[in-house]
C-alpha cells in the first residue's frame, strides 16, 4: 500500500508549465522562442495538446482583421457582454493581442484557417457581437490550433510530462514560490518539479455540474491549487451556461457544445410546441442574442414544461438543407448522429450545459499574480470576460494570453533562483493525495461526485435564489466532509478511483467559492441569474467579489478604464 513517505522523484527545471492546451503550448512555445536555453516542463493531465478543452473548440476564434471592424467595437462588445464586470485592461489586451495572435497562428505555427472567396480569413456571425469577426476552420477550429502546436512541441523539444496531475503550489522556508507537487497517474508516483517560474494553465471546472460541456480532466484543478496556496479569486459566481448542449442520455455526450455559429448561421430554436420562443427574451436578437439572455431563455421553457419529455428543447438548422449543413458544421453533424439524432435533417434536443469559468486567479495584464514567479493564464485567471464570455473569445484568451504568459516567464526566469522547496509543505501535499489509499474504510469517491453534479445544477445553476444557493452551500460542505473520508482500494497504478477522489477535493473547493460568492451578489448580471433579485443593479454592483482562503470575502468597485457604461440602478 502506497505511504506518505514513499520517495519524491524530482525534477529541476526553469519553467514549470500546468497545462497543456491553447494556454500552455502557446506558453511553451513563446517562452522556448524568447530564449531557446530554457529548460521548460509540461505537467499535462493527459496526453500533451491532445486533452483538455481547446482542442474541442469548434466556433472560433474572435479578431479584428477587416478594416470596416474596430479594436473599439471589440472592446465594446467583450464589455457588454460581460456587463462591465470585466477587468478593462485584460479585455483591452485581448482585443489588442487577438489580430497579432491569429497572424502567428497561421504564419509561425502553420494553422489553416478557412478563406473567404476574395482570400482573406473567412470570419463568421457569432452571437452577442455587431460585426462578424470569427476567424474558424470550419467546426473544428479547436483541432486545428491544438494539431499545430502539437506540431511545435515536437521541433522545440520541451520536457513532457504526460498523464501527471499538480497537486500542489509549494514555497520555500521564507515563503518564495518554488515549485509544484505531482503525480504520476501511471506509476502512482509523487513528484516534485523545483521551477523558477510556473505557469497554471489547466482550465475550469465546470464538470461539478451534473449536464458539462468541458473535457472530464477538467476539474478545476488549477484554481484550486492556487487557492490553498492563499492566492486571491474573483468572480467565481459568474459561471457561463452555454445554451445548446447536446442531450444524449447516459451518453458522455450529454452536454457536448453544439456551438455558436449555428444560431449564427440561422439555426431556429424551439420547444416542443415548434414555437421560437426566444420572442418572448430577446425579441430583438433572437438566437443571436449573448449566451447568458438564450441559456435562461431555455432553461425557462424547459422548467414551464414547453420542453421535450426528455427535458430539452431544439435546435434546427435542416432549413439551410442537408448538404450545406454537412459542409459547413461536418463536426457537429457527426457528433449528433453518434447518438441517433442528425443535425442535417432534423431539430436535435438540445439543454443548457455548463461550460465556461469566468471566474478565476487575479491576475495582471502579463498572467502575474501576487506571489512571484506565478503566472496562470487561460480559463485559469478571472477579470477578462466580466459577467459572462463571448464565444469565440475563450480560445483568444487561451493563445493570447499564453503567449503573454511564455513571454514573462522567460524574463522572470532568467533572473529568478531556483528555490528549495519547504519540506514539510511537500510531505504535507503528498500525504493528502496518498490518503485515499491509505485508508481501510471508507466510501468510493464515485457516489460524492454525483451528489456534487446535482447540488450544483440545482442550487447554484442556470437560476438561482438565496434559499436554494444556501441549501447547495450546506450540501457542498457536508460533501466535503464525506470527501476527507473517501477509501479507494490499491493498487497505485492507473487507479481511476483514486484520481476521482483527488477531482473531487478540487471540484469541491473551486464549489464552494463558486455557491459562495453567488449568495454575496444580490442582484442578476450575465451569467449570474437571481430570481430574488432579478434586474441588473449598476449603482450597488458595479464591483467585484475577491476571495481568499481563511479571510472574509472583499467587494472592489470596477474600473471603467477603458469604457464607461450606462448606469441604471
Amino acid at each position: 500500500m502506497a505511504r506518505a513517505t514513499d520517495d519524491v522523484t524530482a525534477v529541476d527545471t526553469d519553467v514549470a508549465v500546468v497545462g497543456s492546451g491553447g494556454a500552455g503550448l502557446m506558453c511553451v512555445l513563446h517562452a522556448m522562442t524568447a530564449d531557446p536555453g530554457l529548460d521548460v516542463t509540461i505537467l499535462s493531465k493527459g496526453a500533451v495538446g491532445r486533452s483538455g478543452c481547446t482542442r474541442m473548440v469548434q466556433g472560433g476564434f474572435n479578431a479584428v482583421l477587416d478594416p470596416a471592424d474596430s479594436l473599439e467595437l471589440h472592446l465594446r462588445d467583450t464589455l457588454e457582454g460581460g456587463k462591465y464586470l470585466n477587468d478593462q485592461e485584460l479585455a483591452h489586451t485581448l482585443v489588442t493581442d487577438a489580430p497579432r495572435v491569429v497572424n502567428e497562428l497561421e504564419t509561425r505555427v502553420g494553422c489553416f484557417f478557412d478563406r473567404a472567396p476574395d482570400g482573406r480569413i473567412h470570419q463568421k456571425a457569432f452571437a452577442g457581437q455587431q460585426f462578424d469577426r470569427t476567424v474558424h476552420r470550419g467546426d473544428l477550429t479547436g483541432i486545428e490550433i491544438m494539431g499545430r502546436l502539437r506540431d511545435q512541441m515536437f521541433r522545440l523539444g520541451p520536457r513532457e510530462l504526460e498523464d501527471v496531475r499538480a497537486l500542489d503550489l509549494v514555497r520555500d522556508a521564507d515563503g518564495e514560490l518554488a515549485g509544484v507537487t505531482a503525480l504520476d497517474i501511471r506509476t502512482g508516483r509523487a513528484l516534485l518539479a523545483r521551477a523558477r517560474v510556473v505557469v497554471v494553465a489547466t482550465g475550469g471546472a465546470a464538470t461539478m455540474y451534473r449536464i458539462a460541456a468541458p473535457a472530464r480532466e477538467k476539474t478545476g484543478d488549477g484554481v484550486a491549487m492556487c487557492w490553498r496556496a492563499g492566492i486571491p479569486l474573483r468572480d467565481m459566481e459568474m459561471l457561463q451556461f452555454h445554451p445548446t448542449g447536446l442531450l444524449a442520455g447516459e451518453s458522455r455526450l450529454t452536454g457536448a457544445v453544439l456551438e455558436e455559429g449555428l444560431r449564427g448561421a440561422g439555426a431556429y430554436l424551439t420547444n416542443a410546441a415548434g414555437e421560437r420562443y426566444m420572442a418572448r427574451y430577446d425579441a430583438a436578437r433572437m438566437e443571436r442574442s449573448t449566451r447568458d439572455v438564450v441559456s435562461r431563455a431555455g432553461y425557462t421553457e424547459i422548467m414551464a414544461g414547453r420542453g421535450t419529455p426528455n427535458g430539452a428543447v431544439l435546435i434546427d438548422i435542416s432549413r439551410l438543407g442537408a448538404a450545406e449543413v454537412e459542409r459547413r458544421f461536418p463536426g457537429m453533424v457527426e457528433r449528433t448522429r453518434q447518438v441517433g439524432q442528425d443535425l442535417a435533417r432534423g431539430p436535435v434536443e438540445v439543454s443548457p450545459t455548463a461550460h465556461f469559468h469566468m471566474g478565476g486567479v487575479v491576475i495582471d495584464r502579463d498572467c502575474r499574480t501576487e506571489l512571484p514567479g506565478l503566472l496562470v493564464a487561460g480559463e485559469d485567471a478571472g477579470g477578462t470576460h466580466g459577467a459572462n464570455r463571448l464565444g469565440g473569445n475563450g480560445v483568444a484568451e487561451s493563445t493570447v494570453y499564453g503567449a503573454r504568459a511564455g513571454d514573462i516567464a522567460a524574463a522572470i526566469a532568467a533572473d529568478r533562483p531556483l528555490r528549495t522547496p519547504d519540506a514539510e509543505q511537500v510531505a504535507t501535499s503528498v500525504a493528502a493525495a496518498y490518503a485515499p489509499l491509505t485508508r481501510e474504510t471508507g466510501e468510493a469517491p464515485f457516489p460524492v461526485t454525483g451528489e456534487l453534479k446535482d447540488a450544483m445544477w440545482v442550487g447554484c445553476g442556470v437560476v438561482r435564489d438565496r434559499a436554494g444557493l444556501e441549501e447547495c452551500l450546506q450540501v457542498v460542505d457536508e460533501l466535503a466532509d464525506r470527501a476527507s473520508r473517501v477509501a479507494v482500494a490499491g493498487p497505485r497504478e492507473v487507479n481511476f478511483a483514486w484520481q476521482e477522489a483527488l477531482d473531487l477535493r478540487n471540484q469541491l473547493t473551486v464549489a464552494r467559492n463558486v455557491v459562495e460568492s453567488a449568495l454575496l451578489r444580490t442582484e442578476s448580471r450575465g451569467a449570474h441569474y437571481r430570481a430574488d433579485f432579478p434586474d441588473q443593479d449598476d449603482v450597488a454592483w458595479s464591483r467585484y467579489i475577491v476571495l481568499r482562503d481563511g479571510a472574509d470575502p472583499v467587494v472592489r468597485d470596477v474600473e471603467h478604464t477603458r469604457v464607461s457604461p450606462e448606469v441604471s440602478a
